[in-house]
This record gives structure tokens, sequence and C-alpha cells, in this order.
């Protein structure tokens, strides 16, 4: 692959082809644990780290998978690389740990780890596959990071609240109060705050899609000739 191909793998998996926002994959999670900046962005790294080396590791072997017994093949290799990162996380991040629960071994059977491994993986090479599963879940990462600090900020009037269960206790003054004496939004940080949200990216992402190919067609358009008139009419 060229350097251009490489580009597009990236923009695809951060932007284009977003999981969160427009393939609408893993949506569990990423509503669940995205009541703060901090649970979602850890979660969407834990899962990024997941993808990229599933991916990269799983390209090699593709052509010596058998096809009838791939997914099984491929589960397997994606729950031994996060039962890895929920024992590390269980070690040094253990508060983080507790917070985000079952979600960290659910990333398993979340859809958007399979669906690259399938989709990219077993069809390209290890730096290309790795790359796409990096890209793929920065960009949900994204989404969890922004949609994370619009709920807590909208809830608590805080943004990184917790992130001394990342980063020890003394990270506790790196907690921003934005909105002093806040007495929060609950609804904010409930499930119903969580669909809103992320409704809302959804729809601000195809907004600037929609004008981005607007100004394209713009760009493309022919100009009038003959004193106004368009081509379509001589």
């Amino acid at each position: 692959m060229n350097l251009q191909q490489y580009k597009d793998i990236f923009l695809n998996g951060l932007w284009k082809q977003n999981a969160g926002i427009v393939q609408l994959l893993g949506l569990c999670p990423l509503l669940a644990v995205s009541s703060t900046v901090v649970n979602g962005v850890s979660l969407g790294l834990a899962t990024t780290l997941v993808m990229t080396l599933s991916s990269g590791s799983i390209a090699p072997i593709r052509s010596y998978v058998p096809n009838e017994i791939r997914i099984p093949v491929f589960i397997l290799i994606i729950a031994v690389l996060v039962t890895v990162v929920q024992y590390l996380m269980n070690a040094y991040m253990y508060g983080l740990f507790v917070v985000l629960g079952i979600f960290i071994p659910l990333i398993v059977t979340n859809c958007i780890v399979l669906a690259r491994v399938e989709a990219f993986a077993s069809k390209n090479d290890a730096l290309s596959s790795a790359l796409d599963g990096f890209a793929m879940g920065l960009g949900l990462t994204a989404v969890l990071g922004v949609l994370g600090a619009m709920r807590e900020l909208i809830g608590k009037g805080t943004l990184f609240s917790g992130i001394d269960l990342a980063l020890g206790d003394s990270a506790k003054d790196l907690v921003l109060h934005v909105i002093p004496n806040y007495h929060g939004f609950l609804i904010a940080i409930l499930p119903p705050g969580a669909f809103i949200g992320l409704g809302c990216i959804i729809a601000w992402k195809n907004w600037l899609s929609l004008r981005a190919a607007k100004k394209r067609k713009d760009v493309i358009a022919p100009a009038p000739i003959d004193g106004g008139c368009s081509p379509a009419t001589h």
C-alpha cells in the first residue's frame, strides 16, 4: 500500500466510517460508560489496544485458518488479548477497573472488534490491518470522549471527574469544575442523556458531511456562459 492508502484508512476510521456515529457499532458500551470523560476514554483506549493487536495478529495467519473455523479462531485471539488488558487494568488501575466492570470483558463480544477483523484484517496485510484497527478504535474513543464530556459537563458541571482512578490520587487536582456551585442535571448522566447526546453528535456529523458535499458540488459546477445561460440550455 502507498501513503495515500494509509491516509485513507486512518481517515475512514476517524471520520468517514466512524464506528460510533456512522456504522453505529458497539453502542452498548458507548452509551453505558460515557457518563464521564474518564470512563469513556478509558474504555475507548482499551478497545483501541485490543483492536490494533487483534487485527495485526490475525492478518498474518489469515491464509492458514480454514474458512469453517475462522470466526471461533478470531474470537479466541480477541478473548486472549482482552484478558491481558483486563488483568493489567486490575493490577495497575483497580479503581477504574471496578468502575468499568463488566464492560471490559465484554470487549470480546463488541461487534466493532470482530467486524473489523472479519471485514478488513482477514483480507489485508498486517500493517494495514493494525492501522485500520487503531484508527477505528481511535474514532470510537473520540466519540466516547466527546459524549462523556457533554454528559459530564451538563450533568455535573465538571470535566475529568474520576481521573484519579486512572492516574492515582495525585491527579485529583486535574478535575475541572467548569460550573461552580452547579447542582447538576440528572438526566444527562442517566441512559436517556446518552441517547440524546449521541443523537446530537450524529446530527452534527451529518450536517458537516452535507455541507462539505455541497461545497464540493459548488466547486465543480460549470460556470454560466453566453450571457448567463447554462450549458444545458444550448
